[in-house]
């Protein structure tokens, strides 16, 4: 079995790289789902330090509601409610 990771989503920015994952409304507390979350959130964190040592730029998980996506919500909107911080070291 494969167990790769592949997030719905990659957005690159001038300044940063997002995994978007939407998820649906109803699985957002699901625990398999939040430990997927924590360990996204850590890769992003661990890229984030090695681009920062090579110039790149940093990474951030977000986890994102289906219904919380509509015309009306900006990235940074998105980014600034729904993004999963890596466990700092």
């Amino acid at each position: 079995m494969d167990d790769a990771y592949e997030p719905d989503f990659v957005v690159e920015t001038a300044t940063e790289k997002l995994l978007c994952e939407p998820k649906a409304a109803s699985e957002m507390e699901d625990p398999e789902v939040q430990d997927k979350a924590r360990a996204a959130g850590l890769w992003c964190q661990r890229a984030s330090d090695h681009e920062r040592q090579h110039g790149g730029k940093p990474w951030r998980y977000l986890l994102i509601p289906h219904d919380a996506v509509d015309a009306s919500r900006t990235l940074a909107g998105l980014v600034r409610q729904f993004e999963v911080p890596g466990e700092r070291r």
